[in-house]
């Protein structure tokens, strides 16, 4: 991409310099360089980093560095629900109304390959289209910087916690992958899990590679800490092996013996690698709940084979399984939080008909939501949703996920 914008009477600048530049500072103020710099070229006022908080429901306003607020003492929030924040988040196009004093207040995604950070919010005095370029370029640049930065500092962790978390959420968390979206030329992949500030042993996890995506869902037995370091084991055991060339059948085997060896309990799994270039799949599923198809419109379980969880104290033979993705197909995959108790009451496969057209993280959104709901807001089990849309294999073109188009 093409960093530089062109601004009437000015020289050429480049968000190359506001890169070095985030670079040259510390992590914890590197976003003050993209603030700085928006000030200086477009005279900007008011300018604001807003996180996504870890539960999804509220905005976060990251504190500018040297300010009272840093203290951690006070932050200020805004609810998503009916937001100007959501809607931007939710159709990831570049807002711009005029303010009360007929300035112009732009609210733009920050957004890396599907993964919505938050919102940059800013007062320019007018904008045309090398304001609104170069306003929807800082985003993007803002977002390649906190995903940077974040391995360095505690501080965007920080601002995205509204609740306090517990010992088995805070170990839960270090699990899973640090973003919780992903977008390819061939897949679009959203993952969700919840309540996210009090969670036991669900995780998800994916890595891509030059030849293959891999997917896992697992959900670790019991509840809080044990659960927790249960969770610890079989996620660690199986990346392991996957990082060490093993075929699923390896991976499965490393949890499983991780899990007899040095901990109590058992593991529900389900284990994928899908080809890029072809959309063929290969599937371990280790007592999980079957994954849900959404093809030509039409919704269906997915009835294969189930092997005993990984930890059962018992000889197993785990089975790999076949399946093949065609383009616009929609492949869901959910732990038992999903479905037990009163969750049973949601209409899973009638959610996802309603949401077919949706982007993968709002098909998560609008099912965790309608499973906190069926369950009076206090869900007794973890409860994870993994949501893999396959465009298809070889030169297919992914479709544009925007973030520089203005709504």
């Amino acid at each position: 991409m093409d960093w530089e914008v062109r601004v009437p009477g000015d020289e050429a600048l480049g968000l190359d310099e506001v890169l070095r530049a985030a670079e040259d500072a510390a992590p914890g103020e590197s976003v003050d360089v993209v603030a700085r710099n928006l000030e200086k070229r477009f005279s900007a006022a008011e300018v604001s980093f807003w996180l996504v908080d870890t539960l999804g429901r509220e905005a976060v306003r990251l504190p500018r560095a040297g300010t009272a607020a840093q203290s951690r003492g006070s932050v200020e929030t805004v609810q998503l629900a009916g937001s100007v924040f959501e809607r931007v988040l939710r159709t990831q196009r570049l807002h711009q109304e005029e303010d009360d004093e007929g300035r112009c207040r732009m609210v733009a995604p920050v957004t890396n390959r599907g993964d919505c950070i938050g919102v940059l919010d800013l007062v320019v005095p007018s904008a045309d289209d090398a304001v609104r370029d170069g306003v929807a370029q800082a985003a993007h640049a803002l977002a390649y910087i906190v995903v940077t930065d974040r391995r360095y500092t505690d501080l965007y962790h920080w601002g995205r916690r509204t609740t306090t978390m517990s010992l088995a959420s805070e170990i839960q968390h270090q699990l899973l992958p640090s973003a919780a979206c992903c977008e390819a030329a061939q897949f679009t992949l959203a993952c969700g899990l919840v309540p996210a500030d009090d969670i036991g042993g669900d995780t998800y996890d994916y890595a891509v590679d030059q030849e293959t995506l891999h997917l896992s869902i697992t959900d670790a037995m019991g509840h809080d800490t044990a659960s927790a370091l249960l969770a610890t084991l079989s996620v660690n055991a199986l990346r392991g092996a996957r990082r060490a060339g093993a075929d699923l059948l390896g991976q499965a085997h490393a949890a499983h013996e991780a899990i007899i060896r040095h901990g109590r309990g058992m593991t529900t799994g389900q284990l994928l690698r899908v080809r890029l270039e072809s959309g063929d799949c290969e599937l371990v599923n280790a007592g999980h709940p079957w994954p849900l198809r959404l093809r030509d419109g039409r919704v269906e379980e997915l009835t294969l084979k189930v092997n005993l969880p990984f930890g059962v104290p018992s000889p197993i033979g785990y089975v790999v399984q076949r399946l093949r993705l065609e383009p616009g197909d929609r492949l869901v995959l959910v732990t038992d939080g999903m479905r037990d108790r009163a969750a049973a009451a949601v209409d899973i496969p009638a959610l996802l008909g309603d949401t077919r057209d949706e982007h993968p993280r709002e098909v998560v959104r609008a099912l965790t939501m309608a499973v906190h709901e069926a369950c009076g807001g206090s869900l007794p089990d973890d409860a994870t949703t993994l949501v893999l849309d396959w465009h298809g294999g070889g030169d297919v073109q992914r479709r544009s996920s925007g973030g520089s188009n203005q709504e």
